[in-house]
């Protein structure tokens, strides 16, 4: 494809002597923290369904894509030929039912047969648990959805969703003596159950916690925009309004 020869042309040129001396200074260790930072700026463009955002963040992430592929091949490790060749095999060998002659009529069939498949793959069969191998850097909320999801195509997991809820009931019960006794340790403990619980709900449910709760943050931060606002208009500091006030402002900014 000749725009995508262009674009590793581009990189290759502000890699090479005489480029660009940021560029040409990154190695794999300096740029991981920007393919986290872009691939949450690709997923609030998702959820914000701003398609021009989104076009522009998946080329973000493309780019950081190509910016490792340039440096692995400076460094003589491999080439980006070589990682969308492994990346081709790897989807026709976890995709049998469509490349082979497995059978697989359900998604719910398709991650089982996933599952089965990753087992043997390199590196993968010596692993002591299934829960090897999950990433210990995932955001938290994340990480508790694959432990949670992993143990659940096992066969550990609730019934359905109102045991979950009770789990939660009970969690929350929990929280509030660890609070009335003072123990710190205890309460950090507690919330930590309380937030695991919360995440298995939403699994139950389809919902994707991390995406929840960044809605939750956008609509807090909207809603806070307005009590600012209205503090401005009125010729007041945030710290001059009572929070009688404030809440009203609050419960009147969610019919806006």
């Amino acid at each position: 494809m000749k725009e995508f020869d262009r674009l590793i042309d581009i990189m290759e040129k502000l890699r090479a002597p005489g480029g660009c001396p940021w560029d040409a200074q990154q190695d794999h260790k300096t740029l991981s923290r920007y393919i986290v930072e872009e691939a949450y700026e690709l997923v609030e463009a998702i959820q914000n369904e701003d398609i021009p955002h989104l076009k522009e963040e998946l080329g973000d992430v493309l780019l950081q894509v190509v910016f490792h592929a340039t440096i692995a091949r400076q460094n003589q490790e491999f080439t980006i030929q070589d990682v969308i060749g492994a990346l081709c095999e790897k989807l026709v060998y976890r995709h049998p039912h469509v490349f082979g002659d497995v059978s697989a009529e359900t998604p719910i069939e398709v991650i089982r047969n996933w599952e089965q498949l990753k087992k043997k793959e390199r590196n993968k069969e010596n692993r002591q648990s299934i829960l090897d191998g999950i990433p210990e850097d995932l955001p938290s909320l994340l990480y508790a959805r694959k432990i949670q999801s992993i143990a659940s195509r096992a066969g550990f997991d609730w019934q359905d969703a109102g045991g979950v809820i009770e789990k939660i009931r009970e969690e929350l019960d929990e929280l509030s003596l660890a609070i009335q006794i003072t123990d710190n340790e205890e309460i950090e403990e507690e919330i930590g159950d309380l937030l695991f619980s919360i995440v298995n709900l939403s699994r139950f449910h389809s919902v994707d916690p991390e995406s929840a709760l960044r809605k939750t943050n956008r609509k807090f931060i909207k809603r806070f925009h307005e009590i600012e606002k209205t503090a401005k208009t009125n010729g007041v500091s945030l710290e001059d309004m009572t929070l009688d006030e404030m809440d009203h402002i609050w419960e009147q900014s969610k019919d806006k």
